[in-house]
């Protein structure tokens, strides 16, 4: 009954973080390509092994607070700058891009027609990076603990793993019906996402204690929607207003002229 227990308990655990770095890579990937946050993923799992083999039980000597406070900083500040362009794109103040574009160009980038272009996008290689390490860690600490305390890591890194290979089956199947939607939409949902986990993370990192663990992640999340949509809402009433004096002179002038 014991070994049943821990299977549930790390397997339920490990799904929730991996949802949270699945989440973040996708996010990514669906919005500036896969080809960066695939090599930070891959980055970041490769640290995790050695880590995982080199410290083993000792891995939970780790200060995850200094890393959680620094890396929820980090995304914090990537977040709300995603989220104030797309606010401004979707209250008409700055431009949306133009996706026809760039959808012909990704397809001249996956076509090979592009390979003069060296560029590589360090952005996403480092929020891939930094969301999958972070979650990650939480993963082996989940793990270590569970396995120590129910005298079985090899059961409760079983459990680990079987709930990452669901989480990432279930995180490709939607990858498709997530590409069709418009990347300032997506865009928007990025911002939301990594200013969510950042605050998460930052608070937690700084010592405080959500009241509903893991939870608060989606109360934080709507939170952060309903009041960025209220802002973008008055900002586009503003700019009507003042279109509209404008738009309403301009008879005026063209009488005069005539």
């Amino acid at each position: 009954m014991s070994a049943t227990f821990l299977f549930v308990a790390v397997f339920l655990a490990c799904v929730v973080e991996a949802v949270e770095a699945l989440t973040i890579v996708l996010a990514v990937g669906l919005t500036r390509g896969w080809r960066a946050p695939m090599y930070g993923t891959g980055a970041a799992l490769l640290i995790l092994a050695a880590v995982v083999g080199v410290l083993g039980p000792a891995l939970k000597l780790i200060p995850l607070h200094t890393i959680q406070l620094v890396v929820g900083g980090l995304l914090l500040v990537f977040g709300l700058q995603w989220l104030r362009k797309a606010m401004l794109r979707s209250a008409g103040i700055k431009a949306k891009h133009d996706e026809d574009a760039i959808y012909k160009r990704e397809v001249e980038k996956a076509s090979g027609i592009a390979n003069a272009s060296t560029a590589f996008d360090t952005y996403a290689f480092r929020i891939a990076f930094m969301g999958v390490l972070l979650e990650g860690l939480e993963v082996a600490f989940i793990v270590l603990t569970f396995g120590t305390t129910q005298g079985n890591i090899p059961l409760a890194a079983i459990a680990a793993a079987a709930a990452v290979v669901v989480v990432v089956t279930i995180g490709v199947a939607v990858r498709s019906p997530l590409a069709k939607v418009p990347e300032n939409t997506l865009k928007y949902a990025v911002g939301l996402l990594l200013t969510t986990f950042g605050m998460f993370w930052g608070a937690e990192g700084a010592g405080a204690t959500w009241p509903a663990s893991d939870a608060s992640i989606l109360v934080l999340l709507v939170i952060l929607a309903v009041v960025s949509l209220g802002v973008v809402e008055l900002l586009k009433r503003s700019q009507q207003a003042s279109i509209a004096p404008a738009v309403s002179k301009s008879p005026s002038l063209e009488t005069n002229q005539s």
